[in-house]
């Protein structure tokens, strides 16, 4: 594994933008240009024969250390990687932060509608339990309750729904 040192041989590191870009001009990239291709949803720089997550890279260039646990996007965008929009996480403080998933119909997260019921469910997920958090008349009271458990379980980790965007049906 590269040291941070041997990581500011090659990459500078802009924390105003999260830019990573390369120091000298090797092959067909240039000094100054910026480094990285986006993989699997990540921006990612090969160096040395292996790829390394860029804000995996930025935080070892800022800190002069390697990350003790995985790195969090607070504002769950995974090409953002100021220094200011990282952060830090166990693996399940960083799943608490992910975004709506693409298949969720109710358009609040935790929230499902349940037929037999008549009623929108919300339930929530801590320590690889489904924990169920009522039913309700309302898309936006169901994630309400769940934005509530989501902050009592997960903290400043929390990804919580907009309330008031939560569509009723």
């Amino acid at each position: 594994m590269l040291t941070p040192s041997q990581i500011r041989d090659v990459l500078d590191y802009d924390v105003e933008t999260g830019v990573l870009t390369w120091r000298i001009s090797s092959g067909t990239r240039k000094a100054g240009q910026k480094a990285g291709g986006i993989a699997l949803e990540y921006l990612s720089v090969g160096i040395k024969g292996k790829r390394y997550q860029a804000h995996r890279l930025a935080w070892a260039h800022y800190f002069g250390e390697w990350p003790s646990g995985e790195v969090d996007h607070i504002n769950r965008d995974k090409l953002d990687n100021r220094i200011v929009n990282l952060r830090v996480a166990s693996r399940a403080q960083n799943g608490a932060n992910c975004s709506l998933s693409k298949s969720n119909t109710s358009g609040a997260k935790g929230v499902t509608w349940v037929r037999r019921e008549g009623k929108w469910q919300a339930q929530i997920m801590v320590g690889r339990k489904h924990r169920h958090l009522g039913y309700f008349d309302s898309v936006a009271t169901a994630a309400a309750a769940y934005n509530d458990a989501a902050i009592k379980a997960f903290g400043e980790f929390a990804s919580t729904n907009d309330v008031g965007a939560a569509h009723v049906r």
